[in-house]
């Protein structure tokens, strides 16, 4: 397993942006996938993003499309989310999850979850 470490949370206006990282230990990083989920007061965690092992491909969920990036160098086994045009309803823990592909893009299972990083938008 690989340790993670969400970081870059922070309270912003609506319309703003946050860049949030997840930085990782061991020199194992670059073999993980590595997903960015959220979870807001009174609501199920959910996916916001997904990044392969180079930084190929790319997933992201409907509701941050065209507003979020997610992003990795790997030279420093930190994983990105850039968040723009923030809007109220993701203001929510992010967190940050590594797992090891298994078969076909994007197979795998999460194994290691990170603490999370408060996002709070204000309208």
């Amino acid at each position: 397993q690989v340790q993670l470490v969400e970081s870059g949370g922070g309270s912003v206006q609506a319309g703003g942006s946050l860049r949030l990282s997840c930085e990782a230990s061991g020199r194992t990083f670059s073999i993980y996938y590595i997903g960015w989920f959220r979870q807001a007061p009174g609501k199920e965690r959910e996916f916001v993003a997904l990044i392969d092992r180079s930084g190929g491909s790319t997933d992201y969920a409907d509701s941050v499309k065209s507003r979020f990036t997610i992003s990795r160098d790997n030279a420093k086994n930190t994983v990105y989310l850039q968040m723009n045009s923030l809007k109220a309803e993701d203001t929510a823990v992010y967190y940050c999850a590594a797992k090891k592909p298994y078969r076909t893009w994007p197979g795998g299972m999460y194994e290691s979850w990170g603490q999370g990083t408060q996002v709070t938008v204000s309208s």
